[in-house]
């Protein structure tokens, strides 16, 4: 490996460090000034410790993280991957040490049910930073992804089930009416770490067939100023040459594209998929 791709990766690995740092600093906010002071509980790995340290006060809530998630993290170094399994080693260290000072701050609310949003917020802001960083706190997603690939089940049904038995088991111990605040918490994170992971502002890659590929890319190229790239492909029943159109394009355009489109080539065929990431390139969206 050269020097300039020793130092490209020695600077990668420092930014996916400070990357997971900060999410373990906001999800231990979120945790220990919000939801665990008033018993409301995430799901997962997370949920379970929150529990331990209820029934096991004088053992640390970060002991509880570490030790449930050691079996999960071994699997999924197996099976996902040592890269992932080292990131998610390190957050969850990070976040034990995090949440041992944060606790030693006073609870910002008494409302569970303002304790279940805001600290929803913050921790979902947090988890969703350490997922772009490459890992994770919930060892029981590595099971879902897993069970996924050898059953019939989604990752996210497989979440959700494992989530249902750890709500309960949070009823149980603390009340229904903390598992109805949990529920909410858990909702109100997984939406966050959507908008953490996937951004406020959706991307959507458009591909269009059109018998008029070179008229259709002007047109789009002048009123949206995006570029196009023009795939060649063959019609699977014509056998005939078709070109291809791919743009990426955010929200706001997603309508404009379809009526350039539609307008031109009414007989065009327009497929409209949500974009999570976008690495390289040159798309940015423009002011409007």
């Amino acid at each position: 490996m050269s020097v300039k791709a020793h130092a490209i990766k020695g600077k990668s690995l420092i930014l996916q460090g400070v990357q997971l740092l900060t999410g373990a600093i906001i999800a231990s906010i979120g945790l220990e000034l919000f939801l665990i002071p008033n018993q409301v509980i995430d799901g997962g790995v997370v949920g379970l410790s929150i529990m331990g340290h209820y029934m096991f006060g004088s053992i640390p809530f970060g002991v509880f993280l570490v030790v449930l998630n050691l079996p999960f993290l071994y699997i999924g170094a197996k099976h996902i991957g040592k890269n992932f399994a080292v990131a998610t080693v390190v957050a969850v260290i990070m976040l034990s040490f995090c949440s041992e000072y944060a606790a030693t701050f006073p609870k910002v609310t008494n409302d569970p049910f303002l304790a279940a949003i805001f600290g929803g917020i913050i921790d979902g802001i947090g988890v969703g930073i350490i997922m772009r960083a490459g890992g994770s706190l919930d060892g029981t997603e590595i099971v879902a992804i897993i069970v996924d690939k050898h059953s019939p089940f989604s990752v996210g049904e497989v979440v959700m089930f494992i989530n249902l038995f750890i709500l309960s088991g949070a009823g149980l111990l603390f009340g229904w009416d903390k598992a109805m605040y949990s529920l909410v918490a858990y909702f109100v994170i997984a939406k966050m770490i959507d908008v953490v992971t996937k951004g406020l502002d959706e991307t959507y890659a458009v591909m269009i067939v059109t018998d008029l590929p070179i008229e259709v890319t002007d047109e789009l190229n002048r009123q949206l100023g995006r570029g196009v790239t023009i795939l060649h492909g063959q019609g699977g029943y014509t056998k005939l040459p078709k070109e291809i159109l791919y743009c990426v394009v955010n929200r706001l355009e997603v309508t404009k594209v379809k009526d350039i489109v539609l307008s031109m080539d009414e007989r065009a065929f327009v497929t409209i998929n949500a974009v999570h990431d976008i690495v390289g390139g040159r798309f940015k969206t423009r002011s409007h």
